[in-house]
């Protein structure tokens, strides 16, 4: 497809012919030491590498943690740059997962780095917090559109903390995730087969029925395996927009590295079971 095809159009293409799963790309130093790797450029740039071989021609989306690879400085960026390439080459979707939030130039300059196509570091999509105020992220917003990227933002998240936030109640009764949440919907309203501009939304936070999930767009879904949570539980939790999750899974294949096979063996299990759970 054109790299200006919407985000949420080649994701939503990504799901139907990969299924749903997106893989974290989580390199921290406990799990390079179970790879039996160092916990230095080399280890990094083997570890990352081992992953996109393994799994970049099966899964749909990959979500690299910037943080692990930033903690190495320079050149740990560098690792970082060659592995969105490597992926996106590969033809799996990348999604940023840094979490950036700020306000005016400096929003900007995070957009650029993440969401403009001459930028090295350009992924599909980036996570985002909104908690300077939605408006906030405007200038990530408005460069999204013209890439055909997208953004997840920070609405329902799975640590326990985060209900602080998100659950506080505004002066017109609606609590702050579920503002987030129909910021998004508006973000998306019209667009098929499916909008560009997510949400965060954890997969063990139980029933979410009191949410309005119905954003028209993709609710990436963490806390499938080492979290707790099932593919079996994503129904209960996502009710009528389960179509629309993409749930992330890290340690739960991670773990079985640094065989290939038994990376892809992992995946392909967590993918079916999501596609059993998303067709009951």
């Amino acid at each position: 497809m054109s790299p200006v095809t919407p985000f949420g159009t080649r994701l939503r293409a990504a799901m139907d012919a990969r299924g749903p799963l997106c893989v974290g790309i989580d390199p921290h130093a406990a799990l390079l030491a179970s790879w039996g790797l160092d916990d230095d450029i080399a280890g990094l740039e083997r570890f990352s590498r081992t992953v996109v071989e393994a799994l970049a021609d099966s899964v749909a989306v990959f979500k690299p943690q910037a943080a692990f690879f930033e903690r190495f400085g320079s050149k740990g960026v560098a690792v970082l740059e060659r592995t969105v390439a490597d992926a996106r080459a590969a033809g799996t979707l990348v999604v940023m997962d840094a979490k950036r939030g700020d306000i005016g130039s400096t929003m900007a300059a995070y957009a650029s780095a993440f969401l403009d196509p001459a930028s090295p570091l350009f992924s599909d999509a980036l996570t985002v917090s909104p908690y300077l105020g939605y408006g906030s992220l405007a200038p990530a917003v408005e460069l999204a559109r013209e890439s055909g990227a997208g953004l997840f933002v920070l609405a329902l998240t799975s640590n326990p903390d985060g209900a602080e936030v998100q659950r506080a109640v505004r002066e017109d009764g609606r609590t702050i995730g579920a503002t987030m949440l129909a910021h998004l919907a508006a973000e998306n309203a019209g667009a098929e087969p499916m909008g560009s501009f997510g949400a965060v939304v954890g997969a063990t936070l139980g029933d979410l029925s009191s949410f309005d999930l119905d954003i028209n767009g993709p609710l990436l879904a963490p806390g499938i395996g080492a979290q707790g949570a099932t593919a079996a539980d994503l129904p209960a939790v996502f009710g009528a927009a389960v179509a629309n999750v993409v749930p992330n899974v890290s340690r739960g294949v991670l773990r079985h590295g640094p065989d290939a096979a038994a990376l892809r063996a992992s995946a392909k299990r967590f993918a079916d079971e999501v596609r059993e759970a998303v067709a009951a």
